[in-house]
């Protein structure tokens, strides 16, 4: 039998070597890191699995919406011009090949915002400080096209179910998860607003200008938004990595590719649009 020892015990073997707040710090840094690729993985997959939300679905979700640009105006100016946007849309319709029960439905807003939103239900926005700056028709249909392949790839509805899955994750993880889904319904009104990354800017750019060709029969005029859009940029502008719309030198080049690859048949004829389409204020300065 050994002999029994007693030895004594080093000074601070219970004490870590490594200072406790950067165990914290470490800790915390990959529990962090955790969720976030959680969330992203989460979104990605959300974002993939609402394309096949049946569009009928989609449209009822902006049924339930409270948004003005939903409500009809009840001037008949304010008719007139969405009579004309809304008969621009089924023309171009007619040649964009859009899946069995979807439908574009244009909704014009007296404003002097110089843009058009696509969103959810096939529903696209557009405001009269956008028709200011149109010189032609071409350049307004390549504008709605462009909208209009939003709504035929469903980016709307992907955009949507990523915002809602990161917001949903966020939520549970926070303990606050209940009525989330309500919340999120009752703030359509804001959908209008949604973002699409480069690459589906992209893939409407492609859709809208083969719709012009199709349509026209050229694409002349087609560059015109982002003409007016580069001159009034200022000069400190984010980078084109850094930007959520392609660089509007880098679409202007790309229309100016699909010219020269399509040549139109004879001189190319441009539109002009009704003198309604304008605002007074504008009318006014062009005469």
């Amino acid at each position: 039998m050994g002999a029994y020892e007693n030895r004594t015990v080093p000074e601070g073997i219970n004490v870590s070597p490594v200072h406790p707040l950067k165990d914290f710090a470490v800790l915390l840094f990959g529990v962090s890191l955790s969720v976030i690729a959680f969330v992203i993985v989460l979104a990605l997959l959300a974002g993939y699995l609402v394309r096949y939300v049946p569009f009928s679905y989609e449209q009822s979700l902006v049924s339930r919406a409270v948004a003005p640009w939903l409500e009809p105006s009840t001037d008949p100016l304010d008719q007139q011009r969405q009579r004309y946007l809304q008969s621009l849309a089924d023309r171009l319709s007619s040649v964009m090949n859009l899946p069995d029960g979807m439908q574009v439905t244009v909704h014009y807003v007296q404003k002097d915002t110089v843009n058009a939103m696509a969103t959810l239900g096939g529903h696209v926005v557009v405001f009269q400080g956008l028709l200011d700056v149109m010189p032609n028709e071409n350049a307004l249909a390549m504008v709605l096209a462009h909208e209009m392949a939003h709504v035929r790839y469903r980016h709307p509805i992907v955009a949507t179910g990523r915002g809602f899955a990161v917001t949903l994750a966020l939520s549970a993880l926070a303990g606050i998860g209940d009525g989330v889904m309500e919340r999120w319904v009752g703030q359509m009104g804001i959908l209008p607003m949604l973002s699409f990354s480069r690459s589906q800017e992209t893939e409407a750019d492609a859709l809208a200008l083969e719709s012009l060709q199709q349509s026209y029969g050229h694409v002349e005029g087609a560059a015109a938004l982002f003409e007016y859009a580069a001159a009034e940029t200022p000069v400190l502008s984010l980078p084109t990595l850094l930007a959520t719309h392609p660089d509007h030198e880098d679409r202007i080049r790309r229309i100016q590719v699909f010219a020269q690859e399509h040549p139109p048949a004879m001189a190319p004829q441009l539109q002009p649009l009704p003198d309604y389409m304008k605002s007074k204020a504008k009318s006014n300065e062009s005469q």
